[in-house]
């Protein structure tokens, strides 16, 4: 029940209509419309919630929201509600008849929202997987296709090569879609440690071979130096970054989303994590070729640059995983 409805609750002999809200799998009322339901005065009602919380019966934390609520002189205030237990625990303490027939109405409710959302959710995760299995079985035709000899065109060859190099990440997508991505068989600490001078020393010479704007590289503030410092970290004697993979892929997110430099932060934040894994022996498979092609790295970069906060645990693994050469 991840967004609140408004039920409408009227007692059974229609005298009083009560607006129930639903939200994170309950029913909550406030003071007002719990004195509206048992007919009692608000005073007497918070005196039994009042001892409910006193004696122990309920954990006020986990039974008592904040829902913001329009008063009549149409400014919205944060008042407290209480959700189903509360409600029933006060309804046996007066001994109305009217507390088992709002517990009744109230899980009949509740039963039939949880099964229409869990119905929903089945068929949006059925479409998914439909979606995703036709995609990745078009992949496997237009990987096969490079073996016919019809296709001679080297530019249509080198994009369904691309194309076809991609069911790994959307392997990793489908791991990400149900909450099955893992960080498994990563390399160990790193053998080369990159500086804040070093670091600083190869974005001028990137701005002096490419000619890019005078712009390009100036610090803002400290954020890049703290960029480099965090994946370094650690707690209690261990790296909180523990693989070169893991600080790899945090080096690239921080520096893309601290927004360091004036100009250049996601070219720059492509080019040390490159260089980053190319000093600690990860830039290259064992044939030689590079472990992230360079059109997978420009759409991590913007994808990263784009994601929410919230999505950095998620952006950072898919970067590990893609860059694990264990996988």
């Amino acid at each position: 029940m991840k967004k609140s409805e408004i039920k409408i609750y009227k007692t059974p002999e229609g005298k009083t209509s009560i607006e129930v809200k639903l939200e994170k799998e309950t029913v909550w009322l406030n003071l007002n419309q719990i004195s509206m339901l048992f007919e009692r005065d608000k005073s007497v009602i918070s005196r039994h919630i009042s001892n409910i919380f006193k004696e122990g019966e309920l954990e006020r934390d986990s039974v008592v929201a904040k829902f913001a609520t329009t008063a009549r002189d149409g400014k919205t205030y944060q008042v407290d509600f209480f959700n189903l237990d509360v409600i029933i625990s006060v309804g046996y303490r007066i001994k109305s008849l009217r507390g088992t027939q709002f517990r009744i109405w109230a899980n009949q409710v509740l039963k039939d929202y949880l099964i229409k959302g869990y119905a929903v959710n089945q068929q949006v995760l059925q479409r998914q997987a439909a979606r995703f299995n036709e995609l990745k079985e078009t992949i496997k035709i237009l990987g096969r296709a490079l073996e016919v000899d019809e296709l001679t065109n080297d530019e249509s060859k080198g994009l369904l090569k691309i194309v076809s190099d991609y069911s790994y990440a959307l392997e990793l997508l489908d791991q990400y879609d149900y909450q099955t991505l893992k960080l498994e068989n990563t390399s160990g600490k790193e053998v080369y440690r990159l500086t804040y001078t070093e670091a600083i020393t190869q974005i001028n010479l990137v701005k002096k071979t490419y000619g890019n704007s005078d712009l390009f590289g100036h610090e803002k503030d400290d954020s890049f130096k703290s960029s480099l410092t965090t994946i370094y970290q650690t707690f209690d004697g261990h790296d909180l970054y523990p693989s070169i993979e893991e600080k790899a892929a945090n080096l690239l997110y921080f520096i893309v989303k601290n927004h360091s430099f004036t100009d250049g932060n996601k070219r720059i934040a492509a080019f040390l994590f490159l260089y980053f894994l190319e000093k600690n022996g990860l830039l290259l498979t064992d044939s030689g070729k590079k472990r992230i092609a360079d059109n997978a790295l420009v759409a991590l970069t913007l994808m990263i640059a784009v994601s929410n906060p919230e999505d950095k645990s998620t952006m950072t693994k898919v970067v590990v995983n893609l860059i694990n050469k264990n996988n």
